[in-house]
């Protein structure tokens, strides 16, 4: 990457628009976005923070060779209901499923942040927020549903948009539950001498 110093290099190892605002939200603008294709099954019995933090350190070890360079950011979020994890719904029919379980229920949002620094040392977090969902509806399902929003979603739902009118309360970290957890996030870069 010529022409830049390494020390002010930062690939973001995601190709979430929302990981991507959130950085930006406080003045934070990867060089370089380059996701990491990984397969993110869960492991047999594997828990939902481990299996965020898991994740997060796959991401960043997969690109690193990529941009030995550079400071390597990833990050996964994962929603859990007790021990089970969530899908990054897809079909409607997933969607539904995921409303269906959080309606009325606390669940958890485990966000792993993992940073590789150009020397190759590593940091990471995980952090956990806790949202409670109203008691839904069927229509109030159905017109989730049909609104698309939560396609591709962990737990199948975006808090920054309509399902917000759903949540009755969070605890913790709101940007963790969106995509990335700015505050840890920070520490972590700040911590590795990263400057922004």
């Amino acid at each position: 990457m010529p022409g830049l110093g390494t020390a002010d290099v930062l690939v973001l190892a995601s190709a979430s628009p929302r990981r991507l605002d959130l950085l930006r939200q406080i003045g934070i603008v990867p060089d370089q976005i380059l996701p990491a294709d990984l397969d993110e099954t869960p492991l047999k019995r594997e828990l939902p923070g481990p299996h965020a933090k898991r994740l997060a350190q796959a991401k960043a070890e997969a690109i690193r060779p990529r941009a030995p360079d550079a400071f390597i950011l990833a990050a996964d979020t994962v929603v859990g209901c007790g021990r089970r994890i969530l899908p990054k719904a897809e079909t409607d029919a997933e969607l539904r499923q995921c409303l269906e379980l959080l309606s009325g229920r606390r669940h958890r949002v485990h966000g792993g942040v993992c940073l590789i620094a150009p020397d190759g040392t590593m940091r990471q977090r995980l952090v956990q927020s806790s949202v409670i969902f109203k008691h839904l509806t069927p229509g109030e399902i159905d017109a989730y549903v049909a609104s698309g929003e939560g396609r591709g979603k962990a737990g199948g739902y975006a808090i920054q948009g309509r399902a917000a009118a759903l949540i009755r309360a969070i605890e913790g970290s709101y940007s963790n539950i969106v995509g990335l957890p700015l505050f840890e996030t920070s520490q972590l870069l700040g911590g590795a001498g990263y400057r922004w």
